[in-house]
């Protein structure tokens, strides 16, 4: 005899994303999974006395988003920043900045997130002396939405000690002015970590993704502020109808306090943490760090099994890596943050402990460096069934197209970056990767028609988080001109990216990604039908309850 449900949602359009049985009307939960799935009558024949029954009216039911490429950490502490999305004009600025220093009287520095790189000119770059002029008094900086170049003012520089400049590592940058001191342009990571260490986290949130490295010392405090931060951010991620993230940058810390949160009030969302691999760490780390990590963190709820890599950078700071050149600067390509050997060394020692592999590459010459390396470690290790991934390919060259198919390499991209779209300016990129490459610029139907599998994220908080922001983003997406293919992929296909795929990657595509009996019951109910909508309608559709692992996680409050 079956035994009673303990959650029954009923009157639902559901979307199980299993080929088998595409639709259904109800779903019964039962523990950590789910029992059945059919017709109203069907479920309801297994509703008991302690059943909660729940009545979808008609809204779509989905399994869980699986947003397959973000940052928990600094999306978290974003939450709690300024944020200029959208912002523009050095008036608006002004008073967004003045607000948030008022209201923040005590912050050792002022961080905005989400300054687009045209916030203040279309054609000039922002410096020290127009930070200044917004505000002076106070150490005051700014991070692009893609989280690659930040600009402070002078008293930010002055503090954290790169005024008269700072050597940093390979593809970082403290861009100097005319005068010989900091224009206020910070390059990657590691230019930007040294003013990050001003602000209330130390800059703890960037260790994973800047140096890779552990907090040198965490006061009891300064800990239990940023467990505050994170367990803030999964509870965010909850309310968007996620039930599985893919963090994109590790280190021990973050892993530890996650799994502090886990053993004391429970991880509302699933986490999936990457050994995170720089051009200086030793290749012995992979085996003594990165495998040993995934032994002691390998739970349905947290784990950490894979490797992250940069390639280059981005293409509106200059770092990303082309196989030409850029458009409006003759002679530059773009430098990678490793050599083609040593990449490949790096990847095939991955795969030999088979750890799957994910590398930030935006430039087309990136994304072919990023595909050697996965064909080296074929070659040196034989096929198999890698699941490893290029990340954003936000160009790709066409000879290298079908290569993902026949490596068996994971497209991840995200609809909220190409130009245009999420609110983002169509300059300086446009004319940075020039006319000849927007035919296969950001190519999801392209890569699918292909052959490949294609994840969907926003890399929070480099874009809003929000799936049916990301959803909507994927389905209105305009051509920049009339002459480009359109790339926009199905609703089905937009969806099983967010969801059916996002498992794929993660080896996780018989116990979640669909709805069936059997599989983890991580499940996103919405307030309308996805299908009925017009896309430009599809962000105004909200998650009005999450469940993840038969647990509510989130419910809409009664209105």
């Amino acid at each position: 005899m079956q035994p009673s449900a303990d959650i029954i949602i009923l009157n639902a359009r559901i979307l199980t994303m299993d080929e088998a049985t595409p639709k259904a009307e109800a779903v019964a939960i039962g523990g950590n999974t789910i029992l059945a799935i059919g017709s109203n009558d069907e479920v309801e024949s297994l509703k008991g006395p302690e059943t909660r029954v729940i009545d979808a009216a008609g809204g779509t039911l989905l399994p869980g988003f699986n947003e397959a490429h973000m940052h928990i950490f600094m999306g978290s502490v974003g939450l709690r920043q300024l944020s200029l999305y959208k912002v523009k004009g050095f008036d608006e600025l002004k008073a967004k900045v003045d607000e948030y220093a008022a209201a923040n009287p005590n912050l050792k520095l002022l961080l905005a997130r989400s300054a687009d790189y045209t916030i203040l000119s279309e054609t000039e770059r922002t410096t020290r002396h127009d930070l200044d002029r917004v505000i002076s008094h106070r150490p005051f900086a700014m991070i692009s939405p893609d989280h690659h170049t930040a600009w402070a003012n002078t008293k930010a520089l002055e503090i954290a000690g790169l005024l008269h400049g700072k050597e940093v590592g390979v593809g970082n940058e403290v861009v100097m002015g005319e005068d010989g001191l900091a224009s206020g342009e910070l390059r990657e990571a590691d230019a930007m970590q040294p003013v990050f260490d001003l602000s209330e986290t130390g800059g703890r949130e960037g260790l994973g993704i800047g140096t890779g490295g552990e907090p040198e010392s965490v006061t009891p405090q300064e800990r239990a502020i940023d467990l505050d931060i994170i367990r803030n951010g999964l509870a965010y991620c909850a309310s968007l109808g996620l039930t599985s993230i893919q963090n994109m940058d590790g280190n021990l810390y973050q892993l530890e306090i996650l799994e502090e949160i886990e053993k004391t009030t429970g991880l509302p969302v699933r986490v999936r943490m990457p050994y995170h691999m720089k051009n200086f760490m030793p290749l012995t780390d992979l085996k003594e760090k990165a495998a040993n990590w995934r032994d002691r963190f390998h739970t349905d709820r947290l784990r950490c099994d894979f490797v992250k890599m940069f390639i280059d950078g981005v293409a509106e700071g200059e770092s990303a890596v082309f196989l030409d050149d850029y458009a409006h600067k003759p002679g530059w390509k773009g430098d990678p943050l490793f050599s083609q050997e040593h990449l490949n060394e790096i990847v095939t020692e991955a795969d030999r402990l088979k750890l799957p592999v994910a590398v930030h590459a935006i430039g087309d010459g990136a994304v072919r460096m990023v595909l050697d390396g996965y064909e080296a470690a074929v070659e040196a290790n034989g096929k198999r069934d890698a699941r490893n991934r290029v990340e954003h390919i936000e160009v790709i060259h066409p000879d290298d197209v079908p290569r993902f198919k026949k490596l068996g390499v994971i497209a991840s991209m995200q609809p909220t970056h190409p130009p245009g779209n999420a609110g983002l300016p169509l300059e300086p990129y446009l004319s940075f990767i020039g006319r000849d490459r927007w035919p296969l610029a950001f190519a999801w139907r392209t890569l699918t028609d292909a052959g490949a599998t294609i994840v969907f994220a926003t890399d929070w908080p480099v874009s809003p988080l929000d799936p049916m922001g990301c959803i909507h983003d994927a389905m209105t997406r305009q051509r920049w001109a009339d002459d480009l293919p359109d790339q926009r992929l199905t609703l089905s296909e937009t969806l099983a990216a967010y969801t059916k795929a996002g498992a794929y990657v993660e080896f996780m595509e018989n116990r979640k990604g669909m709805l069936k009996p059997g599989f983890l019951a991580d499940i996103v109910l919405l307030s309308g039908d996805v299908e009925a909508v017009a896309s430009e309608d599809l962000a105004a559709i909200r998650p009005v309850l999450t469940i993840c692992d038969g647990k509510v996680t989130y419910e809409k409050p009664p209105v």
